[in-house]
């Protein structure tokens, strides 16, 4: 009894903390605010005790479903290391050949994938490799070239459709190695599809145009393809079609395809021998890895073709948001093309992390207006827009929801402005 008190009275003494929610609404850089924003467990004030969440914050947020758990159970497996696990084996053949590389490479995660092939690319510290200012590999993976690989990174403009001009491209190549001024240029990075430009497409004819400037210069090209099938689907051709202009790629099995864990690194048969080396030092040698590698084969065989849902509900959110009344959002309709939204606010007296909070907690009078409380999970993003992403996890019905807490926020906003 006297701990119990004690505790009690020690816990007392700590200031209490504001709700989560609260405390994402006061943050002020998007960048920075990737991964803390709108968890689940924050609830609203008044909410009741059954909700629906509709989780739109990245589509990573994915939950294989019985019969890829069932995969996973029933997997045959050995030691992958020692190249012994059957599982995986299956895995990268089947990779290999829908990529149209000669071989391919089951890794942990897509930052681990694309740090393996900058350091296999880029074999001599101080090396140099060109990258997009806005790519994912050059905000969101800590500077992995630079710290662990000894890598270092020249930054091209990336335009809004995630491409950039290929003249500036040419202008960052560098010139007169072994001068001992300067890194050697040895590899140029692509993204497809653009996270940060919201989920934008690479257009073929720009691919082979990058993949010629780089043949000219002896240059490999590595395609970040962590969304590489959401762009197959929203071209209408197989990843072989878009991988051509590539020497390497990385495409992730855990977005909206849904497995729980891995990427595939796929390339020529010398640089996956030479990239089993890498993971090893990076730590991402895995042992009875089939139980994961299952869920991936099921993710390349049957997961690929419902993406074209994800790319459908996004737009039909999108087109919601320009019906809306008031008319309080401003929406790009031409850089909708996958399962990625990025819109912005109009009313400069109300910020995306303002509208993020009140999206993500059950509002007053919003059960009697909804029939239910809805909490819509997004974040703030890149140059103060918000970005909402769809996958597997959201249904067309989760959508036509999101659009309704989406009118109600805006006409309570607008009732508290008259």
């Amino acid at each position: 009894m006297f701990l119990k008190a004690f505790s009690c009275r020690v816990l007392a003494s700590f200031p209490r903390r504001k709700p989560l929610c609260a405390q994402y609404a006061a943050l002020g850089h998007p960048k920075r605010s990737y991964y803390n924003a709108g968890k689940p467990g924050c609830p609203g004030p008044g909410e009741a005790a059954h909700v629906r969440v509709v989780d739109l914050r990245s589509d990573t947020v994915t939950k294989p479903g019985p019969a890829m758990r069932q995969a996973m159970a029933q997997a045959e497996v050995g030691d992958d290391v020692m190249g012994e696990d059957p599982t995986v084996n299956e895995l990268q053949k089947l990779a290999a050949e829908m990529f149209g590389m000669e071989a391919s490479l089951f890794v942990p995660s897509g930052t681990m994938s694309n740090l393996i092939a900058v350091m296999v690319h880029c074999r001599e510290r101080s090396d140099e490799m060109i990258v997009g200012d806005l790519s994912h590999m050059h905000i969101y993976e800590q500077g992995g070239s630079a710290q662990l690989a000894g890598v270092h990174a020249t930054t091209v403009t990336t335009r809004p459709d995630g491409t950039f001009d290929l003249k500036q491209l040419e202008s960052k190549i560098r010139h007169g190695y072994p001068d001992p001024h300067y890194p050697r240029t040895r590899l140029i990075c692509v993204e497809n599809t653009h996270n940060i430009q919201g989920g934008r497409v690479l257009p073929l004819p720009f691919l082979q145009e990058v993949r010629a400037l780089a043949d000219r210069y002896g240059l490999s090209v590595h395609m970040d393809g962590a969304r590489l099938m959401n762009a197959a689907v929203a071209l209408g051709v197989p990843p072989s079609s878009i991988l051509q202009h590539m020497h390497t790629v990385s495409v992730c099995l855990s977005k909206g395809l849904g497995s729980p864990v891995g990427t595939m690194l796929a390339g020529p048969r010398d640089f996956i021998s030479r990239a089993v080396r890498c993971r090893k030092a990076v730590g991402g040698g895995m042992r009875q890895a089939g139980v994961l590698a299952a869920a991936g084969k099921l993710s390349l065989l049957e997961m690929v073709g419902r993406l074209e849902d994800d790319h459908h509900n996004a737009k039909t959110f999108a087109l919601a948001l320009l019906d809306c009344e008031p008319s309080l959002f401003d929406v790009d309709m031409s850089a909708v093309e996958t399962n990625i939204l990025r819109f912005r606010i109009k009313d400069p007296a109300l910020s995306p992390p303002e509208v993020c909070a009140l999206m993500g907690q059950v509002g007053e009078g919003e059960e009697a207006a909804l029939g239910q409380g809805v909490r819509v999970l997004m974040f703030p993003h890149y140059e103060n827009s918000i970005r909402a992403v769809w996958h597997l996890g959201i249904s067309p019905e989760d959508t036509q929801l999101a659009i309704k807490k989406m009118q109600f926020v805006a006409g309570q906003h607008l009732n508290s402005r008259t």
